[in-house]
């Protein structure tokens, strides 16, 4: 089977490189032969980081190239698409240039809320229903959690599944730090992202800043960025995909916190999964896919409040056993369903089916 990939980003984008990139190699081995047409490549990702935003030149010659694609699109079998192909662009004038051809929307993120609630009203006048009416017209949706797959389903969409974000087991070794039991190095939380969403670290500010004054800790940051939290003592450590794995299970407990607003009800807890794959206990603020990743008190807390941060963070920080047994769990609950080796036939069945109908 023919199928032309569309994502969002190349690999250094997380959504895309979990989402897709890293099913590549076994779907070729399944059959399938894809070709990947990024929307916004690593180049055009890096500069976005470092200034902030992308630069219009960067952004009309990425929709240049994504048009010529779409006019190629009667060469393939199947249209595998991460989210939406032109963002932003009336729908009629998407929906014209995916005619013919059946096509896959998979969504991780509630992009629909970049429209519908859009501070403009005339962008959610025109824009607000886009996502909609190209759910609607899909041959299949992919959701990453129930709030997604319930948009879908409201929104008309004829065929609907969820399939979670997943991990490589294979890359995500569990590794025991025997410093833990001696004191001799500080312990470390942990949170890995982006710039763009190290933002939400700055929610912990007070609950980190009031555990730090009753017992220390290292709050180590994969791929955040510059971030400053008064009385917390940092690690900054940048991002890559070779040593991610490594730089999450050299820690002993994961965090994530989130606002709680229809756009975090979208997140499909990736960071959790993360965590958890390495043998980690986690601490999560209790929103959307979090409160489905996390089972209470088994695999990790969910903490609503700065108090219960504090209590559930000290909690894990103090006691060793405790780590280890949740963290055990975790692990065990990411082999049995957040994991790249079960949704891998999951994936090949529905773009099988997708194709063929």
């Amino acid at each position: 089977m023919k199928v032309m990939l569309f994502t969002r980003y190349g690999l250094q984008g997380a959504s895309s490189r979990m989402r897709f990139y890293q099913f590549l190699p076994h779907l070729e081995s399944a059959g399938f032969a894809v070709l990947v047409s990024p929307l916004l490549g690593d180049s055009t990702l890096g500069k976005r980081y470092r200034s902030g935003s992308y630069r219009l030149l960067d952004l009309l010659a990425a929709y240049r190239r994504r048009i010529g694609a779409l006019w190629r699109r009667r060469h393939f079998d199947l249209l595998w698409i991460e989210k939406e192909t032109l963002p932003w662009a009336p729908v009629w004038l998407e929906r014209f240039l995916l005619r013919g051809v059946p096509y896959v929307l998979d969504f991780d993120d509630a992009i629909f809320h970049n429209y519908d609630r859009h501070p403009s009203p005339w962008v959610r006048y025109f824009l607000g229903r886009r996502i909609d009416r190209l759910m609607a017209g899909a041959r299949l949706v992919v959701a990453g959690n129930r709030y997604l797959a319930q948009r879908a389903s409201m929104a008309g969409a004829p065929w609907v599944e969820l399939l979670p974000t997943v991990v490589d087991l294979e890359r995500y070794p569990v590794k025991r730090r025997a410093a833990s039991t001696t004191h001799n190095e500080q312990l470390r939380l942990v949170w890995i992202g982006s710039p763009s969403t190290v933002q939400y670290l700055r929610l912990l500010a007070e609950p980190l800043a009031t555990l730090a004054r009753q017992q220390p800790f290292t709050l180590r940051v994969i791929g955040g960025g510059p971030l400053s939290l008064p009385g917390v003592e940092l690690e900054a450590v940048p991002w890559s995909s070779d040593t991610e794995a490594a730089a999450i299970a050299e820690c002993d407990v994961g965090i994530m916190p989130l606002l709680d607003t229809p756009w975090e009800q979208g997140k499909c807890a990736y960071k959790l999964i993360q965590y958890m794959a390495c043998g980690l206990p986690t601490v999560a603020s209790p929103v959307g896919a979090n409160c489905e990743v996390i089972v209470e008190g088994e695999t990790g807390f969910l903490a609503g409040t700065h108090e219960a941060w504090v209590d559930k963070l000290g909690l894990l920080l103090r006691d060793l056993a405790q780590r280890q047994r949740l963290g055990d769990a975790g692990r065990a609950r990411v082999e049995a369903h957040y994991s790249l080796q079960k949704a891998l036939p999951q994936l090949v069945r529905l773009l099988q089916q997708a194709g063929e109908q």
